[in-house]
C-alpha cells in the first residue's frame, strides 16, 4: 500500500484541463476534435465549402490552417459574430477545442 502525504501546494494546480470529459487525458483532433467539426461546421465548410464559405474544414490541415491562420477559435467563440451562424457551439465543445489548441494540435 502506498501512502502520499499532504502538502501545502495549491490544489488546483493539479486540476485536469478541460476537454476529452475533464479526465486530463490528451484532446486529439482524430479523438475529439473532429466529432465536433463534423457535427457543427460541416455542413458549410464541405468540399467544396458552401453557403460562401471561406474555406474546406473536411481535413486535420484545413482545420490546423483555419486555427494557425483564419481565426477559427476566436469566430467559434464570438458572440457578436459567431460560427456556426446559427449560435455558439456548446461550452464544453468550445473547452474541447481550446484545451486541443492548448495541447499543440495533436493529430
Amino acid at each position: 500500500m502506498l501512502l502520499i502525504g499532504c502538502s501545502g501546494s495549491d490544489d488546483s494546480a493539479m486540476e485536469p484541463p478541460p476537454g476529452n470529459g475533464g479526465n486530463g487525458e490528451e484532446v486529439t483532433y482524430s479523438g475529439d476534435v473532429k466529432a465536433i467539426i463534423d457535427n457543427n461546421c460541416i455542413q458549410c465548410h464541405a468540399n467544396p465549402p458552401q453557403n460562401d464559405a471561406p474555406m474546406s474544414l473536411v481535413t486535420y490541415n484545413n482545420v490546423v490552417d483555419a486555427v494557425n491562420n483564419r481565426g477559427l477559435n476566436t469566430r467559434i467563440n464570438s458572440s457578436s459574430n459567431p460560427m456556426p451562424p446559427t449560435g455558439l457551439m456548446s461550452q464544453s465543445n468550445r473547452d474541447i477545442i481550446d484545451a486541443w489548441i492548448e495541447q499543440g494540435l495533436n493529430e
